[in-house]
């Protein structure tokens, strides 16, 4: 049986509901060499995020997907006193960001090294919090992958397929997507486990519908973010084009950047719930390819 992995332990498909597959509780895109980076209170944290975390709750969300990875703030910990005073379980990733987000230690490590860590949090724990990783978050330049981000993703892809963990990458073009999948097949992992995050970004939307007839995921992570309308017309192309078992919804928003004084303002996670849902049923999208969208969906990527 499949699980989701999380802060709060394994969870099955029948402990869960809708889950949000892009999100961040916590960020700071600072390179990691600037001073104070990834540095917060975790007490301030929680008090910015768990308000956040509750609106959700009462609109049935079960879980989310934290999206901040190695490079750009990933602190495990912090998600896990989130998760604790909110019980409410979030799903942490492993793996590393695109360049200049890199850090020394990653730089110079070697493809096995990389890999062994990866492994390491998926199968035992991040760090010392107790919990596993629940997948791979990686990334590659918008003109293509440099040697070092595809060292990365050869590594991530060893990992991967000793554990059917999902690779998302933060990719804005279509054929880099491309690139990014023929390494990972390369290495004997497979396309279908791998999540194209910001599809939305490649407006050529042919590449969307290739990346998805290869397997991998597509994921429409601007909602809230992108005009409604627009949101909404984006969706219903991909579902009339075959693309409805392979296409993932969320926001990419929260979140506590402790760049800002106090963590600055956090934007909700409720716009997909209480806007774009409600929209694509008006616009005749079925009760039944809803659920699929924002149940099924997220935890068939997600779980392994």
């Amino acid at each position: 049986m499949k699980h989701l992995r999380t802060t709060l332990g394994p969870k099955s498909k029948s402990e869960l509901g809708m889950i949000l597959p892009h999100e961040h509780v916590f960020v700071d895109l600072r390179t990691p060499d600037q001073p104070g980076y990834a540095e917060a209170d975790i007490d301030d944290v929680v008090r910015l995020m768990a308000p956040e975390i509750e609106r959700i709750k009462k609109l049935g969300v079960t879980a989310l997907v934290e999206c901040s990875t190695g490079g750009v703030g990933r602190r495990a910990d912090i998600d896990l006193a989130v998760s604790l005073a909110t019980d409410f379980p979030i799903v942490v990733p492993t793996g590393n960001y695109r360049e200049p987000w890199i850090p020394e230690w990653v730089r110079q490590a070697s493809e096995k090294e990389l890999e062994t860590w990866m492994l390491r949090e998926l199968t035992e724990q991040i760090d010392e919090t107790g919990f596993q990783a629940g997948w791979i978050k990686l990334s590659a330049g918008d003109d293509g992958m440099t040697a070092l981000e595809t060292k990365i993703l050869r590594a991530a892809a060893r990992a991967a397929a000793q554990t059917d963990a999902v690779i998302g990458s933060h990719t804005i073009r279509g054929r880099v997507v491309m690139d990014q999948l023929d390494v990972i097949e390369a290495e004997g992992y497979r396309a279908d486990r791998f999540i194209s995050i910001h599809t939305q970004e490649e407006k050529d939307f042919a590449y969307n519908v290739a990346v998805a007839e290869r397997g991998a995921w597509i994921e429409y992570d601007h909602v809230g973010r992108g005009g409604d309308n627009e949101v909404a017309e984006l969706v219903i192309k991909a579902l009339e084009a075959g693309c409805g078992d392979r296409l993932l919804l969320s926001h990419d928003r929260g979140w506590f950047d402790p760049a800002l004084p106090m963590g600055g303002l956090p934007k909700p996670y409720t716009h997909l719930s209480t806007v774009l849902l409600p929209e694509l049923k008006r616009r005749g999208v079925d009760d039944r390819t809803l659920m699929r969208l924002t149940h099924d969906n997220p935890f068939e990527a997600f779980a392994r």
